[in-house]
């Protein structure tokens, strides 16, 4: 490896600089020996002012305006409060503090550790930690860290607290009747919200870390004796083994890194925001994945149906909520097939039913009609994110003259026509009907896939397109599950189960797909 080796006096030390091949500077190599050495030092320093010194260069202490490093003496003894100060829990830490200016030096022999451990630190969560890397990951994290002089070890205060929104219903899962809570983006929050739903002693929440650099807490939860253990192997196994410097985006970053889908536009997972459609699904044999930071909560395994299915259908009467189940199908269905099969129509007029002449297009516009159906999709979807990024005030405003715009002017200077405008206003409905946001979009993709196959090859695109849908959507796994089940495999009990929302006592048995190990839900 050429390397290129300088030398550069810096105090009493040398400092190392090593350019790699492909020019980029190790940055250790910019350290001196001594500050290497802090940097990488593992066991917890035995004075106070090694401890400093060592944090200065481990996690830049006196340059992070926010680590604040306080020096106390309790009992005769020097002791040192590192945090981060936007996590600190101030009164906590000042109760804390003012009981230990009580403390006199007999107090705190021969073992000032043990002492403060069992009898004078007065909160709820302390825990000892003696390597120095997990101490200072620990104060990064929120907690306090409680160093003392000549000791070996550290005390770790979780007295913390994150800066949270209210617990509000989500956007995005409303329902007519129901709970209003809704999960936000602290962990400890969002598992508190199905704990409260699941009091069950075998409800397991198991913490590990991802990401390098951002450190970020995943929760598996699941339940011990109805999930799958294999799967719950699985994911622990897949977490475990993410290399990342992060996934500050949290739960979309952790789905791509152990499921890797790649160029997919299906979801092989199902996000929710609601703690009861969580908790229903985990009663299920479902495994979940909370993300800190992430308001939204991975369901696995994740089939088609399951993305087809909203929470108000079982705040109804099972009739009523097989009626709106069916309603929300049709919606689904029209917004896939209803724009290529009219267009296939308007290709071939023999095709269309008699009496259903009038389906149209009654006048030809100024361009074709693919190429009307491409702008228009394009269209709504440039509306759908003007509508993001818009403040609410103006939010109004933009919607009257984007329908001035589409609906009435465009229409008017032949640009497009009636039907087409029609048309793609019922599937907008039926994508904005789709439960789930991410099966919308990918729906919107196949639907332009097959408005151009019917454009290039009429009857026969038509039915290798939607051919190619269901052979994909076939043979697509989620987590080892397949995609169509019930469909494909078929089930004949669970796809009457798809197809009508049935009583909650008439489900004696859990799906099959999430391969319980208790699969009785009921007694006989």
């Amino acid at each position: 490896m050429d390397t290129d080796m300088k030398d550069q006096p810096r105090g009493k030390l040398t400092v190392r600089r090593r350019r790699k091949n492909d020019g980029n500077i190790d940055a250790n190599e910019l350290l001196t020996d001594e500050e290497l050495g802090l940097k990488e030092m593992k066991e917890i320093p035995r004075s106070i002012g090694e401890i400093e010194r060592a944090l200065k260069e481990k996690v830049g202490l006196g340059v992070s305006f926010d680590l604040v490093f306080r020096e106390m003496e309790f009992g005769m003894k020097k002791t040192a409060f590192f945090f981060v100060n936007g996590f600190a829990k101030d009164t906590v830490l000042t109760d804390i503090i003012a009981r230990l200016s009580l403390l006199d030096r007999e107090q705190l022999a021969p073992n000032a550790l043990a002492a403060l451990m069992n009898r004078y630190v007065s909160h709820i969560q302390v825990v000892p930690e003696k390597e120095f890397d997990k101490a200072v990951q620990f104060a990064l994290m929120g907690s306090t860290v409680l160093f003392i002089d000549h000791e070996s070890a550290a005390l770790v205060i979780d007295a913390k607290t994150f800066p949270v929104r209210s617990i509000e219903e989500p956007d995005l899962e409303r329902v007519v009747r129901g709970s209003r809570d809704g999960f936000v983006e602290t962990l400890m929050t969002n598992v508190s919200l199905v704990r409260r739903r699941i009091r069950d002693p075998r409800l397991k929440l198991e913490l590990l870390t991802v990401g390098l650099r951002t450190k970020t807490d995943v929760c598996i939860g699941y339940i011990g004796d109805i999930a799958d253990p294999t799967l719950v192997e699985s994911l622990r196994d897949k977490i475990n083994q993410v290399e990342i410097d992060g996934i500050p985006l949290g739960d979309k970053q952790l789905e791509e890194a152990i499921i890797g889908k790649g160029w997919n536009p299906y979801p092989s997972v199902r996000y929710s925001e609601r703690p009861d459609v969580v908790a229903s699904h985990m009663l299920e044999g479902h495994v979940i994945l909370f993300a800190d930071t992430s308001p939204s909560v991975m369901i696995l395994p994740t089939t088609f149906f399951h993305l087809v299915q909203h929470v108000e259908e079982y705040r109804q009467t099972p009739f009523v909520g097989s009626y709106l189940r069916w309603v929300r199908f049709i919606g689904i269905f029209a917004s896939l097939f209803l724009l290529p099969l009219w267009f296939l129509m308007v290709k071939h007029p023999e095709l269309k039913p008699a009496g259903l002449a009038f389906l149209g297009p009654q006048k030809q516009g100024e361009l074709p009609i693919l190429i009307q159906f491409l702008l228009v999709e394009l269209g709504v979807d440039l509306m759908r994110l003007a509508a993001v990024h818009t403040p609410s005030p103006l939010s109004v405003a933009m919607g009257l003259v984007a329908a001035i715009l589409v609906g009435d002017i465009a229409v008017k200077t032949g640009l497009f026509i009636n039907e087409v405008i029609m048309y793609m206003a019922i599937a907008a409905v039926g994508m904005f009907a789709t439960p789930s946001y991410e099966l919308g979009l990918a729906n919107r993709l196949v639907r332009m896939g097959l408005l151009i196959l019917v454009a290039a090859f009429q009857i026969p695109g038509f039915v290798i397109g939607i051919t190619i849908w269901l052979v994909a959507l076939s043979i697509n796994r989620s987590y080892n599950t397949p995609y169509m089940w019930p469909f494909i495999p078929f089930n004949g009990k669970a796809m009457l189960s798809i197809l009508f929302r049935r009583p909650i006592l008439a489900s004696k048995m859990r799906p099959s797909i999430t391969n319980a190990v208790d699969r009785r839900r009921q007694p006989e």
